[in-house]
């Protein structure tokens, strides 16, 4: 846009590409063979790659975004782990953006139960059993009982167009701000 369009751009604008690699189950192509051919040929100063996260809370499920210089390794939030994209593999900076999309079966149950037990504490039915019980690792121990039968599936919220729509938006005025 600089060379081919600069009266469109603000003068302080610096060169930036983007690409969307797409996913290997789509393309046929791992996305880290996407981006090294892309560094090889293009020698970026900086690589920002943006991706969905599998949280262990529902409460963040499109309301958080995190912020790494670590890289980011694709898939290991749902099992499916992909080659690491980082300067370590690159051999260039890499900032990664991640917006919470999906979590697993076992985290809707362990929140689950908390919100049960919460309720039956608001309402005066408390004990230490069930204080003992908010307190344990639920999520470990439902996720072990719930794997081996293949039961610990992906959930997305219904309204996940409209709230990827809006992260969108929040995450590309933030990298046009700082770029």
């Amino acid at each position: 846009m600089i060379k081919y369009a600069p009266q469109y751009l603000d003068e302080n604008a610096r060169p930036v590409s983007a690409i969307a690699p797409g996913v290997l189950g789509t393309t046929g192509i791992e996305t880290m063979e996407v981006i090294k051919g892309i560094v090889d040929n293009i020698k970026p100063k900086l690589i920002i790659v943006i991706d969905s996260l599998a949280s262990k809370s529902i409460e963040r499920i499109s309301s958080t975004v995190q912020l790494s210089d670590t890289g980011i390794v694709p898939g290991a939030g749902v099992g499916n782990k992909r080659n690491e994209i980082s300067i370590n593999t690159l051999g260039v900076p890499v900032i990664a953006i991640g917006v919470p999309m999906v979590v697993d079966a076992a985290t809707i149950a362990a929140d689950s139960i908390d919100i049960f037990i919460e309720k039956l504490q608001d309402e005066g039915n408390s004990n230490e059993y069930l204080n003992k019980l908010k307190d344990e690792d639920k999520y470990g121990i439902i996720r072990d009982a719930l794997i081996p039968k293949e039961y610990n599936l992906i959930v997305t919220p219904k309204e996940i167009d409209d709230l990827i729509e809006n992260m969108k938006d929040v995450v590309a005025r933030g990298i046009n701000f700082s770029l």
